[in-house]
């Protein structure tokens, strides 16, 4: 297994305003922690970052001034529009362990249960798994072309590649195809013979009343 390399710089300053100095610069303020060592406030460069994350990297070199670190890509967190990383947490590993990470699940096909007026309903996108720090798989593939409407996909039924479990509990519902849900309508009911009352009109009575008697 390749290794991505990365460098970071120590961080002294912590807080918003800070933080907000990194951002400016490029760069994203970050943490390693883990295997019980005192956590340590590390800034990156955000381009670098982002190429990892795009190219699927999960475990880093992590060079931190002269000190090499094995660490894991723990969690990035994004601004309000979940586009721009913000900060980003680094769990140090050791390469021969096994490690508990959410990884994306890959939905194929198309069910046959939407041909029959179904919707897909996801329940999850992603699925927590204890697997090797080096075989973290970058998707999981969950085949839905046999669902009919009625039926779902459990943890249970998934295929995981070799020597991968799931830590989400088995019966835990994927994904489900289901009738969709028909708006009821409100019509209006009308009593036989009966049409809507007409609006009483001031002075109309009287009017009525004098041509009568004249």
């Amino acid at each position: 297994m390749e290794i991505a390399q990365l460098q970071a710089e120590p961080r002294e300053e912590h807080g918003t305003r800070a933080a907000r100095r990194l951002r400016r610069q490029g760069k994203l303020p970050g943490i390693v922690y883990g295997h019980g060592e005192t956590p340590e406030r590390v800034a990156v460069v955000e381009y670098d970052l982002k190429n990892m994350l795009e190219h699927g990297s999960h475990v880093l070199a992590l060079k931190v001034g002269s000190q090499d670190k094995r660490v894991l890509i723990k969690d990035v967190q994004f601004d309000h529009m979940g586009i721009k990383p913000v900060h980003v947490d680094f769990m140090l590993v050791d390469l021969n362990e096994r490690v508990h990470v959410s990884v994306p699940l890959d939905f194929r096909g198309t069910p046959v249960g939407t041909y029959e007026g179904g919707l897909l309903e996801h329940e999850m996108v992603d699925l927590e798994v204890d697997c090797l720090v080096t075989e973290i798989p970058d998707s999981i593939r969950v085949n839905v072309a046999d669902l009919a409407v009625g039926q779902s996909l459990h943890v249970r039924d998934l295929e995981l590649p070799a020597n991968i479990t799931a830590v989400t509990q088995g019966e835990t519902i994927v994904c489900a195809v289901r009738a969709k849900k028909v708006a009821a309508e409100d019509e209006a009911v009308e009593v036989e013979g009966e049409g809507p009352a007409e609006p009483e009109i001031i002075g109309r009575k009287e009017k009525e009343e004098g041509q009568e008697g004249g």
